[in-house]
């Protein structure tokens, strides 16, 4: 047993002897590329709002700050309708994030992808053709609720798709495309601020990820346990039988899908009341307090303000840009760390050695531009410095993508029973999405009154998620969707809420 309440159930419950199958690869691939577009509407916001003429119309007072040499650096972008701008996709996206746990239990995880692709397609040509404000912020509510249907939907189709001795590394798939989707924006916001129409590109081409993952969708079926939950089992065993090969029997595992199923049926109850139980509130805790810390990190809004951020510490325009693609370069390639050795170490692993370099590097963050943009923040950072602020960013970039970036989109697609699976990762995405959407509002104000101490106020709370993970997270590496409850049964400190099971 490992200390402080993680372990390895060794053999809990059955493994179907799923393999890893063309079938399989290609249907978690097309899947996971839901992630690209929340990743690309992260990066291409940042970005955008650093752009002269996308502030010129729709936000001059922002650009009258940035004229007035005398500005504290940390405050030239703190402006309440930039932020509106930003965080108005969060709000649209926690709010879709909770009907889709009804949505995908009605109409099946793939065909709440496919409504979540047509929904932001539709957000993005709304901002390319974005004439005012009202346009602009109404493209953005769309294209939170197109987010908040994929965020929910992608997480559980990969992990009930996935033969479980593979399921961290197919699901950290999602995450790797959400960081490819952050790296293309990056790319397309470099060519196109040069040109006065450049934000309409940015903002327009967001319609291509939509695109490519609403055909993706299209072309892959739903997953067996959505098909049992609905009733349709020729078509599940069918879906079974191709994801996890031919000559494997899929037998036990279509038996034990519709001994779950009919198990939740015959309880009839409210999911929104059941996951309230108190066996239930392990999954509970873990279902907020994960998406939770992953915001809490500061990743995302490291990754929407990056440009702006690395203007604000002195480099150029292009040279931001550029910086911001380099961090999510880094980003992706943790990513791909992650996907190999999840399975061997665990997830705990991963948390810990993440949670510990982000730590260190947010604290010599805060050091380093404490002493060379002074308390105040108004003396100029040297180029020099500039470059080492980058390459902290970059080691912690790198924690966050082996760690809690993948981690938290896996974790609570995993633990839950079937009957509340789709609704334990609602509250997950939904408390993902409100947590966003409070730093977001915030994070420029604060980054105007704390200035470097911003960057303290995240290593506390990654000090604390640390801690959280190390005595509270059991291991789940390997063990089957079915047979989750046996670490729970096992913990040192939650076994006193769940009931064992004969």
């Amino acid at each position: 047993m490992a200390p402080m309440g993680g372990f390895a159930v060794d053999g809990a419950g059955s493994d179907y002897k799923g393999r890893i199958t063309v079938s399989v690869l290609i249907t978690c691939i097309v899947a996971a590329s839901s992630g690209l577009i929340f990743g690309y509407d992260i990066g291409i916001s940042g970005g955008v709002t650093t752009m002269v003429p996308f502030l010129h119309k729709f936000f001059p007072s922002v650009l009258r700050k940035k004229e007035e040499a005398k500005t504290n650096m940390y405050c030239i972008y703190d402006s309440q309708l930039l932020t509106a701008f930003t965080s108005s996709l969060y709000i649209a996206g926690l709010a879709s994030s909770l009907v889709a746990s009804r949505l995908s239990t009605a109409i099946g995880r793939r065909n709440t992808m496919v409504l979540g692709g047509c929904t932001f397609l539709a957000g993005a040509a709304i901002n390319g053709g974005a004439a005012n404000i009202a346009m602009l912020i109404l493209g953005r509510i769309l294209l939170g609720f197109g987010v908040g249907f994929t965020n929910q939907a992608t997480p559980v189709y990969l992990s009930e798709v996935a033969p479980s001795k593979w399921r961290g590394a197919f699901n950290t798939g999602f995450q790797f495309f959400i960081g490819i989707g952050v790296v293309a924006a990056n790319c397309i916001n470099f060519g196109t601020a040069k040109h006065s129409w450049g934000w309409r590109l940015s903002l327009g081409l967001a319609v291509v990820p939509a695109a490519i993952m609403t055909i993706g969708a299209l072309l892959i079926s739903d997953t067996p346990s959505s098909l049992v939950e609905r009733g349709k089992l020729t078509q599940a065993k069918r879906s079974l039988v191709k994801v996890r090969g031919k000559e494997t029997d899929v037998e036990p595992e279509l038996a034990d899908l519709i001994k779950s199923s009919e198990i939740a049926k015959a309880a009839n109850q409210e999911p929104f009341v059941t996951i309230f139980e108190k066996q239930y509130r392990p999954h509970l805790v873990m279902s907020i307090a994960i998406p939770f810390f992953q915001q809490v990190t500061g990743i995302n809004i490291i990754a929407f303000y990056a440009p702006v951020l690395f203007q604000s510490v002195g480099f150029g325009s292009n040279s931001a840009l550029i910086a911001a693609i380099i961090l999510g370069m880094v980003n992706l390639g943790s990513i791909l760390v992650s996907t190999s050795v999840v399975d061997r170490y665990g997830r705990r692993f991963l948390f810990l050695v993440g949670g510990i370099q982000m730590f260190v590097c947010q604290v010599a963050l805060a050091a380093l531009l404490a002493v060379t943009t002074g308390v105040s923040g108004t003396k100029h950072i040297s180029k020099g410095y500039a470059i080492l602020v980058l390459v902290l960013m970059c080691i912690y970039a790198a924690g966050f993508g082996w760690s809690w970036g993948p981690l938290s989109w896996l974790i609570p697609s995993e633990i839950f029973p079937m009957k509340i699976r789709p609704t334990g990762q609602s509250i997950s995405v939904a408390v993902n999405f409100a947590t966003t959407f409070v730093l977001s509002q915030t994070f420029l104000t604060m980054l105007c009154h704390f200035k470097y101490g911003t960057f303290l106020f995240y290593a506390g709370w990654i000090a604390v998620m640390t801690i959280f993970v190390a005595f509270f997270l059991p291991e789940t590496k390997g063990i089957p969707l079915d047979s989750m409850y046996a670490v729970w049964e096992r913990h040192w400190y939650w076994q006193r809420f769940v009931q064992r099971k004969s």
